[in-house]
């Protein structure tokens, strides 16, 4: 599947991380997506209903980063992925990957990612 959905750095202000901190005061994260399925069907039609709405991808990540907890950002990115994929069931396989901008480490750094690719059942990469 070459087509692909980009949904670059979505901005969440939550409360993930290992440290008591982390879950007090909270920080940014950047989350982004890359969703691939096949756009044809939209692109001749011009008709949402052969896509995705990406209004509805950052609603998932939204919820998902701000309403839930977690210690680790490779299980945020986790949930974002299967929640994805159990959605929109167009969406062949998805990438996400999650920005730590601040994250406590003892070195001056732009950041921390991961960053995960999930397939649909019967999807090879």
């Amino acid at each position: 599947m070459t087509d692909r959905i980009l949904v670059q750095r979505i901005a969440v202000f939550a409360y993930h991380g290992l440290l008591e901190e982390e879950a007090r005061l909270g920080q940014r994260f950047y989350v982004s997506l890359d969703c691939r399925l096949d756009l044809a069907p939209a692109g001749r039609s011009d008709d949402v209903a052969h896509t995705v709405s990406y209004a509805d991808l950052t609603e998932i990540v939204t919820r998902i980063a701000t309403q839930r907890r977690f210690a680790l950002i490779e299980a945020l990115a986790e949930a974002i992925a299967a929640e994805i994929l159990a959605r929109h069931t167009l969406v062949a396989s998805v990438s996400v990957r999650v920005d730590k901008p601040s994250a406590p480490v003892p070195a001056v750094i732009e950041g921390v990612a991961i960053a995960i690719t999930r397939h649909r059942a019967g999807y090879a990469s």
